[in-house]
C-alpha cells in the first residue's frame, strides 16, 4: 500500500486532447491518481472525439475542447475564467495544447522534460518530469505521477462503457464462436504508411474462419480509405463478415472489443482500447516502434520495425532517435500473413 502524500493537491487538471490511444494511456494515469489521491478533485481537458470514449468516467470532470470550432479558444477561456487548479499536468506537447494551457490557471504547471517537450512546451510550464531513457508513452505519463511523489503505478483502465453498448456488441456477435475484430486502418489518411495490405486481411479472415470457425467483424471510422478497406475484405473474404465501418460510436467499439476473442490492428487507437478492456491484441508494427507506441501487457505484437529501419533507411534501432517512423509504402508488407495467423492461432487455441 502506498504512503499517503503530505499536503496532497486539492485539485489537478490533466491536459491531453488527443488521440484515442494516448487518452487510453492517460486513463491509466487517472486511475493511479485516483488511488493515491482519493480526496483530490480531478479535471481533464480533452478533445471532443476522445470525450466520446471517456464520457461517464467516475470521479473526473471532463472539460471538452472542440478543435473543429474556430472559436474554441474563446469558448474555453470563458469556461475556465473563474477556475484555478493546484496543479496542471500537461501531457500534450503540441502548439494547440500550448495555447490551451495558457487558459488554465495553476501555480504548478508540470510538463515533459526538455527532450520530449516538443513545440516549445517547456516555455508554458514551470516544472518538468524526470528524463527517461527510451520510454513507452505510458511510462512518460506515469512520470507525471512520480513528479507528484506517487511511485506506485496502477495498470487499471476501467473504461466507462454503458450497458446499452454491451447490448449492441452482443447483438452483433451473438454466437458461441470466437469473435475476431479487425480494425484495418490506423487513420483516415490514405498515405500514412501504417496500414497492412488489405489482401492480407482477407487471407487472415479466411484462415480464422476455416481454422477456428470465427465470426469476423470489421470496424473503423467514416473515411474513404477505411470504407475501401472494409469493402475489399468483405467482398473477397469469407461469407458472413460483419462490416461495421462507420457504424459504431467509440463506446460501442469499446464494447465490441471487450466482447471479442482477439483484435487485430496496426498502430492505432483500437490497439490501446483492447489493452484497456483486457482483450488480447495482435498489433501490427513496422513503421513505428512498438517499444514506444505498442500495446502494453501484450505478448502477441508483430514487430517488423527493426527490419523496416534496416531495409528502407539503412539504420539500426540504436542509431535513430526514439520514436523515429519509417515512412515507406512497402514497410508494412514486411509483416507476413503467416506471422499474424500464427499469433491469432496462439490466442484462440
Amino acid at each position: 500500500m502506498s504512503t499517503p502524500l503530505v499536503n496532497p493537491p486539492r485539485s489537478i487538471c490533466l491536459l491531453r486532447l488527443s488521440a484515442i490511444g494516448d487518452c487510453c494511456h492517460a486513463l491509466a494515469l487517472v486511475r493511479t491518481l485516483q488511488h493515491a489521491l482519493p480526496d483530490t478533485q480531478l479535471s481533464w481537458v480533452i478533445g471532443r472525439t476522445e470525450a466520446g470514449l471517456m464520457q461517464g468516467l467516475d470521479g473526473v470532470e471532463l472539460l471538452v475542447y472542440d478543435k473543429q470550432d474556430r472559436h474554441a479558444q474563446k469558448v474555453f477561456a470563458t469556461l475556465l475564467r473563474d477556475r484555478q487548479f493546484d496543479v496542471l499536468l500537461n501531457l500534450h506537447a503540441s502548439w494547440r495544447a500550448n495555447r490551451v494551457s495558457r487558459r488554465i490557471y495553476a501555480p504548478r504547471k508540470i510538463g515533459f522534460d526538455r527532450a520530449r517537450a516538443r513545440d516549445a512546451q517547456w516555455l508554458f510550464n514551470n516544472e518538468r518530469i524526470a528524463p527517461q531513457h527510451n520510454p513507452h508513452v505510458l511510462d512518460g505519463f506515469f512520470g507525471f505521477a512520480e513528479r507528484l511523489g506517487i511511485m506506485q503505478r496502477r495498470y487499471d483502465w476501467s473504461l466507462p462503457i454503458a450497458a446499452e453498448d454491451y447490448v449492441f456488441a452482443e447483438r452483433v456477435a451473438a454466437t458461441n464462436a470466437p469473435t475476431v475484430v479487425i480494425s484495418p486502418c490506423s487513420s483516415e489518411r490514405r498515405n500514412n504508411f501504417r496500414n497492412w495490405p488489405a489482401e492480407r486481411f482477407v487471407a487472415l479472415a479466411e484462415h480464422a474462419t476455416q481454422r477456428h470457425g470465427a465470426t469476423i467483424i470489421i470496424t473503423g471510422g467514416v473515411s474513404a480509405v477505411e470504407h475501401e478497406y472494409a469493402q475489399i475484405i468483405s467482398d473477397n473474404g469469407p461469407a458472413g463478415i460483419h462490416n461495421l465501418v462507420g457504424k459504431t460510436t467509440l463506446k460501442q467499439l469499446a464494447a465490441l472489443i471487450d466482447r471479442a476473442s482477439v483484435l487485430i490492428a496496426p498502430d492505432s487507437g483500437p490497439v490501446h482500447i483492447a489493452t484497456a478492456v483486457g482483450t488480447p491484441v495482435v498489433g501490427l508494427y513496422a513503421t513505428s516502434n512498438p517499444g514506444r507506441t505498442g500495446p502494453v501487457l501484450s505478448e502477441h505484437t508483430i514487430n517488423a520495425y527493426p527490419e523496416a529501419l534496416q531495409q528502407f533507411m539503412g539504420r539500426e534501432v540504436s542509431e535513430v532517435r526514439w520514436g523515429q517512423r519509417v515512412r515507406h509504402r512497402d514497410a508494412m508488407s514486411l509483416i507476413t500473413t503467416d506471422q499474424v495467423c500464427d499469433a491469432v492461432d496462439a490466442i484462440l487455441a
